[in-house]
């Protein structure tokens, strides 16, 4: 393989990519289209059967009154704290410093509803019962994320949700699930979801993450707040004279793949444990609590770039796409199962992470 290769076309060409679900591409959404009735009609800006059908669907399975399909978490989320805010008329809400809101999407929420944020945690921890306990700032929502994504996928016991929840509805406090990879931590705290979303007065659940869908989300709660949800979706633009394209495909690899979550999850304690068998290598956590986590080397960057394109050349293993420098000596990458890695052979996988560990060892 040719030295000057970058690291996203090694990993392309290798045999055995281990990430995700199988590449984005347009058989995503032929493979949806070839299993469905050439004679369905359409949505049309929200309404219609095949989206009306979809969203009791997930009220159902997500043990709530009523739910609306947005085209992005993003409008789905920022619209759920607006009617929070809103209904106690107090412009602000607490998450972790590492909220998708509060890093990914250019201050969306301050600039186009002037909600603040209050920033519960560290960006090394998950939000403690202790740090909503001690709240100094009066706040209308808390947002808890789960996983946290930012730290590793990472999740609190599920007593400590039960007492963030009791304390929230005692003290008139709404609480948000941000529920973008909720199907992908079920197997781990071993309850359905409507169980953990009994917790929460709204949720968020993403259909493109672990699901593999093209796009799309969930907005879930009481039949007051959808209501209002759907108004919000309207000045929002996201009312689409179509959505069913995102909707078909949600609809389709989630039956698809949510049998499945529970094999990712012990894939990712399985795949967890080869990398920390090499050397200057580490997973966080140290053992997955859901299909993803988090793999940090102790070498820089580009020695980290340059050992893994050989070991794709020659093992066939692709191991990543990416990696993100986090110092001078150190870097690391994501890990998300799917479905690609039950194809791996295991013979070629372990002759991969033995050549990993070797040139691991020959970069210091």
């Amino acid at each position: 393989m040719d030295d000057k290769v970058s690291l996203l076309e090694a990993y392309n060409k290798a045999d055995y990519p281990i990430g995700g679900n199988g590449k984005r591409n347009v058989q995503v959404l032929k493979e949806v289209i070839e299993n469905t009735d050439g004679n369905t009609d359409s949505d049309m800006y929200g309404k219609g059967k095949v989206i009306e059908d979809f969203q009791t669907k997930m009220a159902r399975y997500l043990g709530k009154e009523s739910a609306v399909f947005f085209p992005s978490g993003t409008m789905a989320q920022q619209i759920a704290l607006r009617i929070w805010c809103d209904e106690k008329q107090l412009k602000k809400v607490a998450y972790h410093p590492l909220c998708h809101l509060e890093i990914h999407e250019e201050k969306g929420l301050r600039e186009l509803h002037r909600i603040e944020s209050v920033l519960l945690a560290n960006e090394e921890r998950m939000i403690s019962l202790e740090d909503v306990l001690n709240m100094t700032e009066e706040v209308a929502c808390v947002l808890l994320e789960l996983p946290q994504r930012e730290i590793g996928g990472q999740l609190p016991p599920f007593e400590v949700l039960e007492a963030i929840s009791a304390h929230c509805r005692g003290s008139g406090i709404k609480l948000h699930l941000d529920g973008a990879r909720l199907f992908e931590i079920l197997p781990y705290y071993g309850k359905s979801a409507s169980d953990i979303c009994a917790l929460f007065d709204s949720v968020y659940v993403s259909f493109y993450k672990g699901v593999g869908g093209i796009a799309g989300a969930i907005l879930a709660g009481d039949e007051a707040f959808t209501s209002q949800s759907k108004v919000w979706k309207r000045r929002h633009g996201g009312d689409l004279i179509s959505l069913y394209p995102y909707i078909l495909s949600s609809d389709y690899y989630f039956e698809q793949r949510l049998p499945k979550m529970e094999r990712y999850y012990r894939e990712a304690i399985e795949l967890a444990e080869r990398f920390n068998a090499c050397h200057a290598i580490a997973t966080k956590p140290l053992t997955p609590v859901c299909n993803m986590f988090h793999v940090h080397a102790n070498v820089s960057k580009d020695r980290l770039e340059k050992a893994l394109i050989s070991v794709y050349a020659e093992s066939g293993i692709g191991l990543t796409a990416f990696l993100r420098e986090t110092g001078e000596t150190t870097c690391m990458f994501e890990v998300n199962m799917g479905d690609r890695y039950a194809n791996v052979p295991k013979d070629k996988l372990s002759n991969a992470f033995r050549l990993l560990d070797e040139k691991m060892q020959s970069t210091e």
